[in-house]
């Protein structure tokens, strides 16, 4: 099984991918800590296209959680047997961006890479409200709907993950 799982942020891509991992014993990759180096820097573009491609050649299972275009986006997709879209309102990634960041602050949480302590500024508040959410945005994942309906999920609570987890019989997160 491969699952690629995609969405807003703060929607819990992550908790997913975990859930989903141990469900079906899969290794789970998460691009946040492919992106960042300690402090919150960059990785660069070819290194982080490398990690990719290997964890992908390497494993005929798996789960990568995040959307990163420039990633090997399309791959992902394409190789996915199932993707899952998590579609939340703003204010529900707000509130889970929030509990998330009392539960890990100042720590690193274990999807993002050492050295990134968990922050909640202005810019990424801003982000989950409004600029992670642009017309572009919103388009690609209909896209991904259109194109390949039968192998995608959309998600747009935690009631809808606990049914989907329940459904595939897994516990809930």
């Amino acid at each position: 099984m491969r699952i690629s799982v995609i969405g807003y942020s703060g929607a819990g891509k992550s908790t997913l991918a975990n859930a989903l991992g141990k469900l079906y014993n899969i290794p789970v990759l998460h691009l946040d800590r492919v992106h960042f180096l300690p402090g919150w820097r960059e990785r660069e573009d070819s290194e982080k296209r490398r990690i990719v491609t290997e964890f992908m050649r390497e494993n005929s299972g798996w789960v990568i959680d995040g959307n990163y275009r420039r990633l090997l986006y399309d791959e992902r997709t394409e190789q996915a047997d199932m993707i899952a879209e998590l579609l939340f309102n703003r204010f529900a990634c707000l509130g889970r961006v929030r509990k998330r960041y009392r539960k890990y602050k100042g720590k690193t949480r274990p999807d993002l890479g050492e050295g990134c302590p968990e922050k909640l500024d202005r810019e990424f508040i801003k982000w989950v409200l409004r600029d992670g959410r642009t017309k572009s945005k919103k388009r690609h994942y209909k896209a991904v709907r259109e194109r390949y309906p039968e192998k995608t999920v959309v998600l747009k609570s935690q009631r809808d993950i606990d049914k989907f987890l329940r459904e595939l019989g897994a516990a809930t997160v």
